[in-house]
């Protein structure tokens, strides 16, 4: 099992309404799941990210469990202090 199906276990018996229309947002919420993969794979905290950012430790937890209408430039951001680039692909 993925981490990310381990996880959605896990959400689902504790947030069953957090999977309604799950479909609709999975891609956003898959955004999420690779920020905090990509800032634990680095070895650093939400704290650090934050830092780094000027921003608070909240709005690096609010990007990896909502993800919603994060700006490219701060994705971008996040991504440079985790040692990562963005890649933006249109299918």
């Amino acid at each position: 099992m993925s981490d990310f199906q381990k996880y959605k276990a896990k959400r689902m018996r504790n947030h069953s309404e957090f999977w309604e229309n799950y479909e609709e947002r999975a891609e956003t919420f898959q955004i999420g799941i690779l920020l905090k993969q990509a800032r634990k794979e680095a070895g650093r905290t939400q704290e650090q990210i934050a830092n780094e950012l000027k921003t608070t430790k909240s709005v690096i937890s609010r990007m990896e469990n909502h993800a919603k209408d994060i700006r490219l430039s701060t994705l971008e951001k996040f991504a440079k202090a985790v040692g990562r680039r963005i890649q933006v692909v249109l299918v």
